[in-house]
């Protein structure tokens, strides 16, 4: 007897064996029906070898309590001490599978499934099963067969007797055996209806792969046809008849459980399509409707039960088709679609455990797999299997996958089935998740083999495998176009100039020829730079090919290369810094603006590394800005060297903004993309003018110095009009402003003028003078009397002018006045001037009103080009800037004056304030608000993608699908990009004739 508060050995046994309940495994060992061997050594540890030693010590103790009869329970206890192998399979599985176990409870001698194994019983094909399944004649003993079937592979899985390759294909033959006893059974129970027609069942997925899952829906496709002399029509009733038998044998559930749904969406039409169609028919919609996914389905497809002659009739013609998928005219678009995971409708929560469909998942290698077999398959017959394994070795064999990468994939998704296989095991249950309790996550690493801290090693080499599949996905469809073009490893078989240029084409490349060379240029040699660029194109091709312009992507990296590949700490930026590389290659392929403003000063690039603390990439305020910016023109010999470096500045901090600007819209691997796209463009708009009015701030001081030293004859500021006093520049936009002076104490007014008109002339030269660097165009036509007007006028000219003259869109224009340059106190006493007139007292009378509305009706008749679509023009058509910014400066001209809140520059700053002060719904607000922002965005990205300024959306494809990109949409979404900004634009006109014209 163990003493009080001691251990019983049994106790401290049972936990160095891997039980986690010992006290409850000493109850269980105490029980009658282990009495006669529950003290032989061998059970303990065989026990202990399981994947959860208490889970397989409970179900053998239900498995001998429910033995029928007392000569049945002794024969099973001394097999198990006799036998090892029996002990060794029966053990392993109730170790495993919770629900196997709950099936030999029920079935109690169904263990007898695991006791012979003749040599053909360690690696069972389709025949074997028919026979196991052959007296089952209907749906629960169906079930109860499939089950004891199940026992010997989960037992040769577990046991370690078979690999994952093998028990995926038993399972698969499994499967197949058992659609045929369903078909029989269907048959059965409706001979007239089988009497008129052939039906072949054709597997897909991983049951026509040959590599199906434990628990997994078996997908399959149905081809009807007439016997002879039978009506087509009625035969393919009778057919679709029995296949929904058939379905419903397999899928309903009964006192047994149900064995798999069966699948047949994959079918034409899908769900909406007939269940059953003759050969003739299939044959018609692939020929016309189907899509790409579509044909990708049809590499898995294969005959598996009823008239299998019709069957490889159905697979033999649609085989052609599959293999010239390749040459389909929207294939690029297709597989660029299919290759942007879609995860959103993956619950946040389930997003790290899935073993499926997150990135680094089982997907991802076999859709990998699958579009490398759809580009090569053609003219190489070795890769056309439906095993995913198989391809992948015949891929390597052949030189289109490197072997060392493939043999890593091997490994990795020989990890991750077995991940899976295990989890589904235990309750026989579909999922894909990894389990979070620590108790699975313990018997799911045992049952793979990790002992010594599985839930740790588990996760180690969950993660680490995960990592190897995230890494090797794009890098397999790129490194062998290195080894092609740079003969990397002599004597390894090589990808053929043909097939190099088919997988460039099929991956989004227009010219694949131009980008072979680039290649070839980018990774032959012995250097250190072509070994680093060897290592980071893979990568970076695959970024490029996710763009909508891969050719400018691979083109511009480069030149970037040739102009920096011999500086030492570019490669090292490009090696060590991980979101360098993948910023490079966002930027260099989403348009022509950033890679232009880069090609004029390469070592710009060094901004898209992490930077300190990863800012690298965030704009600088604009006291920094103007801090670099005046010290320089303070060293500077003359004005032409100052303004030089302020316009370098500009142009680099344009790239830096630019580049913060596509990174936050497209994402990268580490960071997501900018939620709020409001607080995105406000933080271009910010950063631009902030630039801007750095850039004249410079200026001006440098005209000064030149020419009058360290004090002009008369004060002198600028004022910011328009989208730059309203802190809104985009990359294209002029600087509209206003230039004031008021003569210093002493100075004729003559002198003064000369001076500050002196001033504004140089200025506007030195910005637009021709150079590498971007022009500063200047814009003061909103000055009094427009471009009649003098360009430059004293604060007191100003102030007579507005008392005698101002019109009303000149109070309108006002609204956005701001200083950004010069001298403060005149640019503080400018606006207190200008104040009574943007924010009238009591507001605006009704002809001022009328007047605003006649003035906006006029512009949008006659300004808006001809042939303009105005659904799509984004400052002057409906719903767009205009329209947003009109609305909100009629309430500021009107309310400004008695709410304080409107008295801002900027547009959404109005908006929210006109809301808060209940001068618009918050329904409203949000709808011009969500108008506004897109409408500034798609002008962004026109400017980023085009190089150039425009107001609408470009006609040329590849742009549009470039603006798309920055917008958020995929692929083949250009038509939902303009349908959505039409309903935006749309929705915010409604509001617009309601609060601007009073509709």
């Amino acid at each position: 007897m163990t003493a009080p508060g001691r251990r019983s050995s049994t106790f401290t046994r049972l936990l160095r064996h891997g039980f986690t309940d010992p006290s409850a495994a000493e109850r269980l060992l105490e029980s009658t029906e282990l009495a006669p061997i529950r003290n032989d050594p061998v059970l303990l540890e065989a026990l202990g070898a399981t994947a959860d030693p208490d889970l397989a010590l409970q179900g053998l103790v239900r498995l001998l309590e429910a033995q029928p009869e007392p000569t049945a329970r002794h024969e099973l206890q001394d097999t198990l001490i006799a036998a090892k192998p029996l002990r060794d399979r029966l053990l392993g599985v109730l170790g495993a599978s919770a629900a196997l176990g709950d099936h030999l409870a029920r079935h109690p001698r169904d263990w007898h499934a695991l006791v012979m194994y003749e040599p053909r019983d360690l690696h069972p094909g389709v025949e074997e099963f028919e026979r196991g399944l052959a007296e089952a004649t209907d749906p629960v003993a169906l079930r109860v067969a499939y089950r004891r079937c199940l026992l010997s592979i989960a037992a040769r899985d577990v046991c370690g007797t078979t690999d994952l390759a093998q028990t995926a294909a038993e399972l698969a033959d499994l499967a197949t055996a058992t659609l045929r006893a369903a078909l029989a059974i269907a048959s059965a129970a409706a001979p007239d209806d089988a009497v008129l027609c052939r039906l072949a069942v054709i597997a897909m997925g991983k049951c026509g792969g040959h590599e199906l899952n434990y628990v997994s829906d078996v997908d399959v496709i149905f081809v009807g046809e007439a016997v002879d002399g039978a009506d087509e029509g009625k035969a393919l009733r009778a057919a679709t008849k029995l296949a929904a038998h058939m379905m419903r044998i397999c899928s309903e559930t009964t006192v047994e459980g149900s064995i798999w749904p069966v699948d047949a969406n994959l079918r034409p039409e899908g769900r909406n399509g007939p269940l059953v169609r003759t050969l003739a028919s299939h044959l018609a919609y692939y020929h016309r409707w189907a899509k790409t996914w579509e044909f990708q389905a049809l590499l898995k497809a294969r005959p598996v039960a009823g008239d299998l002659a019709l069957g490889q009739e159905y697979v033999d013609a649609l085989e052609p088709l599959v293999w010239t998928v390749a040459e389909r005219e929207n294939f690029v678009t297709d597989v660029q679609k299919m290759r942007r995971r879609v995860v959103e409708n993956i619950p946040a929560a389930e997003i790290e455990r899935e073993l499926k469909l997150a990135p680094g998942g089982l997907r991802d290698v076999e859709f990998a797999v699958q579009l490398l077999q759809l580009v090569h398959g053609r003219a190489d017959t070795s890769l056309r299997s439906g095993t995913t394994l198989v391809a992948l070795e015949a891929l390597a064999a052949g030189g289109y996958v490197g072997r060392e990468d493939a043999a890593r994939l091997d490994d990795a998704y020989r990890f991750l089935r077995t991940m899976e296989h295990r989890i589904q095991l235990y309750r026989l249950r579909r999922t894909h998740l990894v389990p979070v309790e620590e108790a699975d996550q313990r018997r799911l690493g045992r049952s793979m083999g990790l002992r010594t801290d599985p839930v740790a090693e588990l996760n180690r080499e969950w993660k680490r495998h995960a990592t190897v599949v995230r890494r090797l996905h794009e890098k397999l469809f790129y490194r062998p176009l290195l080894d092609a073009v740079a003969q990397l490893a002599p004597g390894e078989t090589r990808l053929s100039p043909r097939a190099a240029r088919e997988r460039l084409v099929a991956l989004g490349y227009i010219d694949p020829a131009a980008a072979l060379r680039h290649i070839e240029a980018l990774a032959s040699g012995i250097t250190r730079k072509a070994a680093i660029q060897r290592t980071l194109l893979p990568v970076l091709l695959g970024w490029f090919a996710d763009s909508a312009d891969p050719d400018a992507g691979l083109l511009n990296f480069r030149k970037v290369s040739d102009a920096l590949g011999k500086t030492p700490w570019y490669l090292r930026l490009l090696r060590d810094e991980g979101a360098a590389a993948e910023n490079l290659a966002r930027v260099l392929s989403a348009g022509r603006l950033a890679p232009d403003l880069l090609m004029r000063a390469p070592e710009a690039v060094a901004l898209l590394g992490d930077g300190d603390g990863g800012s690298g990439l965030e704009p600088r305020e604009r006291a920094h800005l103007e801090q670099e910016i005046l010290a320089a023109v303070g060293r500077a010999d003359d004005a032409v060297q100052a303004v030089t470096f302020a316009r370098g500045v500009r142009r680099r901090e344009l790239f830096r903004t630019a580049a913060f600007d596509i990174v936050g819209s497209y994402g990268t691997e580490t960071q997501p993309v900018e939620a709020d796209q409001g607080a995105l463009v406000d933080r271009v708009g910010g950063a631009v003018s902030d630039l801007t009015a750095a850039t004249l701030a410079g200026t001006l001081r440098a005209v000064v110095r030149a020419g009058w030293g360290d004090t002009l004859p008369t004060r002198f500021a600028v004022i910011g009009m328009g989208r730059f006093g309203g802190h809104e520049l985009g990359y294209g936009s002029d600087a509209d402003v206003l230039f004031v002076h008021e003569p210093r104490e002493g100075m004729p007014e003559r002198e003064a003028s000369d001076a500050a008109n002196k001033v504004v002339s140089e200025m506007r030269r030195l910005l637009q003078v021709a150079s590498s660097d971007p022009p500063l165009l200047i814009d003061a036509d909103l000055r009094p009397e427009g471009k009649s007007g003098p360009l430059v006028r004293s604060l007191n000219s100003y102030e007579a002018y507005y008392r005698r003259w101002s019109l009303v869109w000149e109070s309108q224009a006002l609204l956005r006045a701001e200083p950004v340059a010069g001298d403060e106190e005149l640019g503080r006493r400018f606006i207190e001037l200008v104040d009574p007139l943007r924010y009238p007292a009591e507001g605006l009378g009704d002809d001022a009103v009328r007047e605003i509305r006649r003035l906006k009706a006029r512009m949008e008749s006659e300004r808006l080009p001809r042939g303009a679509d105005p659904t799509l023009h984004t400052k002057l058509g409906r719903g767009g800037l205009s329209d947003v910014e009109w609305t909100v400066q009629l309430m500021q001209l009107q309310h400004g004056w008695a709410e304080p809140g409107l008295r801002t520059t900027r547009t959404r700053a109005a908006l929210a304030a006109a809301c808060a002060a209940e001068l618009m719904s918050a329904e409203d607000a949000s709808i011009l608000d969500e108008a506004w922002v897109l409408a500034t965005r798609v002008r962004n990205a026109v400017m980023l993608v085009r190089g150039r300024a425009g107001d609408t959306f470009p006609s040329d494809p590849r742009e549009l699908a470039a603006v798309g990109r920055y917008l958020g949409y995929g692929p083949g979404h250009v038509g939902d990009m303009l349908d959505d900004y039409r309903r935006t634009t749309r929705r915010a006109r409604g509001v617009v004739d309601v609060l601007f014209y009073g509709a």
